[in-house]
This record gives C-alpha cells, sequence and structure tokens, in this order.
C-alpha cells in the first residue's frame, strides 16, 4: 500500500516546503509515500470560486484511479485522536488499496471531487491555510507511523 498526498498548487513557502521534505524523507522509512502537487490553475483570478473549484476538481479527478481509497481533508471531515488516526492507516494499509488523502485549494472541492471521495477527514475545527495543512497532514502520517511502531515520537 502506498499513502499519497495529493495537493493543489505548488507550497510557497520555503520554510513550509522544507519542513514538508524533511517529513517525506522520514516517512520513506515506514511506508511509500509520494507527494503529489496538481498545478495551479492558469488566469485563477479571472474565475469565480466556482469556476476555480471545479477546474481545480477536474485537475484533481484526473490523477485518481478507481482503485484508490480516496480521503479529502474537509473541515465537515471526521476527527481523530493521533492513537484513533494510527488505528485508522493500520485499517486502511490492510485493505490492500492505495490511500490518497487530498488537500484541495483556498475554496475547498467541487460536488465531482466530493462524490469521488470515500470520505472526508478534519484535523481540526480551527481553519489553517491550505498551506499550512500540508505540513500538518504529512506530520500526522509520520507520527501514526511511529506509534504503529511503537516509536517514542509520539508521547501519551
Amino acid at each position: 500500500m502506498r499513502i499519497t498526498l495529493l495537493v493543489v498548487g505548488k507550497t510557497t513557502d520555503p520554510r513550509l516546503q522544507s519542513l514538508i521534505e524533511d517529513y517525506q524523507q522520514r516517512l520513506k522509512h515506514y511506508i511509500p509515500f509520494e507527494f503529489v502537487v496538481v498545478p495551479d490553475i492558469k488566469n485563477a483570478k479571472t474565475l469565480s470560486q466556482e469556476q476555480l473549484k471545479s477546474a481545480e476538481g477536474q485537475a484533481i479527478l484526473s490523477f485518481l484511479t478507481p482503485a484508490m481509497d480516496v480521503m479529502l481533508l474537509d473541515e465537515h471531515g471526521r476527527e481523530f485522536r493521533s492513537i484513533e488516526y494510527a488505528d485508522f492507516l493500520q485499517k486502511k494499509m490492510g485493505s490492500g488499496r492505495d490511500l490518497t488523502l487530498v488537500i484541495g485549494g483556498a475554496y475547498g472541492f467541487s460536488k465531482e471531487v466530493y462524490n469521488r471521495a470515500n470520505g472526508k477527514i478534519s484535523l481540526s475545527q480551527m481553519t489553517f491555510s491550505h498551506q499550512m495543512i500540508r505540513l500538518m497532514a504529512i506530520e500526522q502520517i509520520y507520527r501514526a507511523m511511529t506509534i504503529l511502531r511503537g516509536e517514542p515520537y509520539h508521547h501519551e
């Protein structure tokens, strides 16, 4: 099984990008992991929010395959404690399907992406930038892997 974190647009803050790359390297010791960037939509400023979500949605859907288990990072998704999230990922790994976690653009997801998803996860009830959520999502995947291995990264 592979875990993919699919994001819309490049990470613009070099400090965040550096931390994301650090966690990518750490994850290689635990599980096949891929960080995929769907390119920003050209002329996005000329589009309405719905048009932008639709264009981003088509780009997201073009990456996804029917065999993928797709979970959207969404404010209305299920929240987990870190240990619960580790158990959730372990069950997903046991299914044998590749897991793709998707972080949308600034305005969220199109209806088509919601329809394709197998579920939704929320990292917090608070609002964070979609750039910051990338780091938080990858760190939580790493934390889950260390929990599953009984390593001391996570303290209760």
